[in-house]
């Protein structure tokens, strides 16, 4: 077989002009990869053309030889080269330009609630008060018998609890750390109870099947009722300002005696009436009182040597005033718009 020169030469060129067109096309990876297989694989169009070194006379093999050992070097070049160039691409668009305005990031913040939570613990210990925490899981015992409202005590209907197997339930309000605080230690005493709570309350604009409460509880030598109105006093204008009024209204609880309920001006229409105070001006906060002397024997206390008097706050009613809002409901509906004002 006669080596005919100009002939192959014109097919290299063909070969190795069609092979740098699907390069130069490529714009990722697995092209290059696709071109490298269908010209240099053993298999591939370039390997064709070094079979025909076999046909050819001694004398003629090195010319073409070389011609193809050469082309073969181009082209692994060339595939090299672009892999690399796609790469630098890849790199060049990952990377963060700095002249372009940024994304500001989104700060998570504390729930309102607990805001004005931190608030409350921050103002009692400023007067003294210490901290104390206890289960969300009670027994009946600490949430009912050990504040003097037993089994058959029509109080227990207030709470409408939600019970649980073998005994327990969910607290209906924060007094049980009250006890559980008293068990331990003697007197003094000045503590508050923060936590959440539970009742099968109907939702409504202040009312709320589960919630957080402030429990107080003070116990000394001659503990009187005006010290009580007067740490709750000095608490709500420490909360709210100078100007918020407070009112006492006489009630029953079975663990206090005298017992009142107490009221602050409805800051939501600044005493005037609304929804959320019934048109009353004022929105109930909680019960407080005289601790009754059957809760210092069910923990070892002589009623004739102390006194105390103990106190609660709900903590959204509490919310409702310092942000003016009307219904409790909103705290516990997950709008995001509502909870970035806060």
């Amino acid at each position: 077989m006669a080596f005919d020169e100009n002939s192959t030469i014109e097919e290299l060129e063909d070969l190795r002009e069609k092979f740098t067109s699907a390069l130069n096309s490529c714009r990722d990876d697995k092209c290059v990869e696709a071109v490298r297989i269908k010209y240099l694989s053993k298999k591939g169009e370039l390997s064709k053309k070094f079979s025909l070194l076999g046909k050819l006379p001694p004398e003629e093999k090195p010319r073409l030889g070389q011609a193809l050992n050469k082309m073969k070097n181009l082209f692994q070049e060339s595939v090299k080269q672009k892999a690399k160039e796609i790469e630098i691409q890849k790199v060049q668009a990952s990377k963060i330009d700095i002249t372009l305005p940024g994304d500001r990031d989104f700060l998570g913040k504390k729930h309102p609630l607990l805001q004005v939570l931190d608030d409350i613990k921050r103002i009692f210990s400023e007067m003294g008060f210490a901290i104390e925490e206890g289960p969300e899981v009670e027994s009946d015992y600490y949430n009912f018998e050990a504040l003097n409202i037993p089994e058959d005590h029509p109080a227990r209907d207030m709470h409408d609890t939600f019970y649980l197997p073998e005994g327990y339930l969910l607290r209906t309000h924060t007094s049980p750390v009250q006890i559980r605080v008293m068990e331990r230690q003697k007197p003094p005493i000045r503590m508050i109870a923060p936590g959440r709570c539970f009742r099968k309350d109907t939702p409504d604009a202040s009312h709320s099947p589960f919630f957080y409460q402030v429990e107080g509880l003070v116990v000394d030598h001659d503990i009187s009722f005006s010290d009580l109105k007067s740490v709750i006093a000095t608490f709500a204008r420490k909360m709210f300002g100078r100007h918020v009024n407070i009112r006492f209204r006489p009630s029953f609880f079975p663990f206090t005696e005298p017992s009142a309920e107490y009221d602050f001006t409805c800051m939501i229409c600044g005493g005037k009436g609304c929804r959320t105070c019934k048109g009353t001006g004022w929105l109930e906060i909680s019960g407080a009182g005289m601790v009754d002397p059957e809760v210092f024997k069910s923990v070892g206390y002589d009623p004739e040597e102390y006194t105390g008097y103990a106190f609660g706050m709900g903590v959204e009613r509490l919310a409702m005033l310092k942000y003016q809002i009307d219904d409790i409901r909103l705290f516990y509906e997950n709008d995001l718009p509502f909870l970035e004002q806060f």
